[in-house]
Formats: C-alpha cells, sequence, structure tokens
C-alpha cells in the first residue's frame, strides 16, 4: 500500500505545476497529538502567499474527494524556505555548491554541526562539504540534516 506522502504528492503535483510552482515536499507528520499534512512549493523568484492560497484551495477539494487519509488533520501549504532541508538526490544537485549546514547524529572531532559549502554527493548519500578549505565526506548513516544556509 502506498504512503499517506506517496498519494498526496500523485493527486497535487498537477495542481501544484499548473499554479507554476514546483513540489518540493510532502509531508505528513504527528505534531502534539495532532497530524499534519504539509505541501512545501518552490519556483523561481519565491513562492507568495497567494501561491500557497491557491494550491491549498485546489489541493483541500482534491483531498475531500479522494479521502486519503482516515482521521482528522491539519492541512498547510507553505514555501519550501531559503533554509529548506535537502533529502533528495536531486535537491542536492540542484543546490551544489551552495552554502549549508550540516548537522550530524554524532559529534565529529568535537562538532555536530558544520556550516560549509556543499561539495559533494555520492550514489551511497555521502555529502562532502568544504570548510574553511577542508573537504569533509560524511557517510549518509552519520548526517541527521543538510540544510541550505543563507549567509548575510
Amino acid at each position: 500500500m502506498a504512503k499517506v506522502t506517496e498519494i498526496v504528492e500523485k493527486l497535487a503535483a498537477p495542481v501544484v505545476e499548473q499554479a507554476g510552482c514546483q513540489l518540493w515536499d510532502v509531508e505528513y507528520v504527528r505534531e502534539a497529538g495532532q497530524w499534519y499534512l504539509r505541501l512545501y512549493l518552490d519556483k523561481p523568484g519565491g513562492v507568495d502567499i497567494l501561491d500557497c492560497e491557491a494550491v491549498s484551495r485546489a489541493v483541500s477539494d482534491l483531498l475531500d474527494e479522494a479521502d486519503p487519509i482516515e482521521g482528522s488533520y491539519v492541512f498547510e501549504v507553505s514555501s519550501a524556505g531559503a533554509e529548506r532541508p535537502l533529502k533528495r538526490p536531486r535537491d542536492f544537485a540542484q543546490f551544489m555548491g551552495s552554502p549549508v549546514l550540516l548537522k550530524l547524529y554524532k559529534a565529529q572531532d568535537g562538532q555536530k554541526e558544520f556550516a560549509g559549502t556543499l561539495t559533494g554527493y555520492g550514489e551511497d548519500g555521502a555529502v562532502t562539504v568544504t570548510v574553511g578549505g577542508r573537504e569533509m565526506t560524511f557517510p549518509k548513516s552519520q548526517v541527521a540534516l543538510c540544510r541550505l544556509r543563507v549567509e548575510f
């Protein structure tokens, strides 16, 4: 049986594309005893509130019709954000050379966080970050999070 996120992605993708956006991610999570279904959008020049509203209305109607989720949930549509997490190989490829913050599950050399430039992504999911001129590669199993980092 398909996961909720996969079903919702198939329902929402055409609507999101019609609105001129890209479906960045679908998240179905339980927080503080409540289920949340979230769509994250992206588009060149950025996503605005009107994009989110248009997609929300159209996808909400599709969800009501298809009814892929048992029980109640909160439905949210938002921008993927400037400091979005990178999850899929295509995310890493798109943002190669960009500033990132990489967080590890366990400290390495006394550190759990590394701010640098994304310089590699292996077929095995290993992430390479250049920090202060030093190239560091972390196996997928050690990486808790890799997200874009905005520099000021």
